[in-house]
């Protein structure tokens, strides 16, 4: 349980992509920008990548890779802070989803191996948890980030520092826990 409230923190960043980044690109970088048109990086992203980083990936530790994609997610917003533009936007939607290919995979993968032999249906179920987290938090984050970065201090590009923030904290977190939760087999096994 514990890794699956840290790893909810990958899904409160992930989620900014439809919350907060359509708002942010149309209220503070241009408002011409069709964002729905823009939030298509992401699935084209996996679609056509997925195989071939899963190949790439596939002698790296499972929980190494979840860690890595983690951070590569994060570190993409920053992109933002560098250069706010729509082009920018689709670079950095680009790397959100490579970090997203990296850990998506090997995060079930990882799940499958924490079960007890027999349980693993049962806690396939519960990988599903973080998502519902991160969704539940994500929302009122974003509302409250764009408010007080946005609205109150006039300086929108702080969103990105919190959203990459929480994104870097996580994986630390996962590496923290994996240094002290050492969960046996599947350390062994992954």
């Amino acid at each position: 349980m514990i890794f699956l409230l840290i790893f909810s923190g990958y899904w409160i960043v992930y989620w900014q992509e439809f919350i907060i980044l359509p708002i942010y690109i149309h209220d503070y970088v241009n408002s011409k920008t069709d964002t729905e048109l823009l939030l298509v990086t992401g699935p084209l992203t996996v679609i056509a990548l997925q195989l071939l980083m899963s190949f790439l990936m596939k002698k790296v530790a499972a929980f190494r890779a979840i860690t890595l994609g983690t951070l590569v997610s994060a570190l993409a917003w920053l992109i933002m802070i560098a250069h706010p533009t729509p082009a920018m936007a689709i670079v950095m939607l680009f790397a959100v989803s490579i970090g997203e290919i990296i850990q998506s995979p090997r995060y079930y993968e990882y799940i499958s191996r924490l079960a007890p032999a027999g349980q693993q249906g049962t806690y396939m179920g519960f990988a599903f948890l973080p998502i519902g987290i991160g969704s539940l938090i994500a929302g009122p984050l974003g509302g409250l980030l764009l408010h007080q970065f946005g609205e109150v201090q006039h300086q929108p590009q702080k969103i990105w520092w919190m959203v990459s923030g929480i994104g870097v904290l996580t994986a630390l977190l996962l590496y923290v826990y994996d240094r002290i939760v050492k969960p046996g087999v599947v350390s062994a096994s992954s």
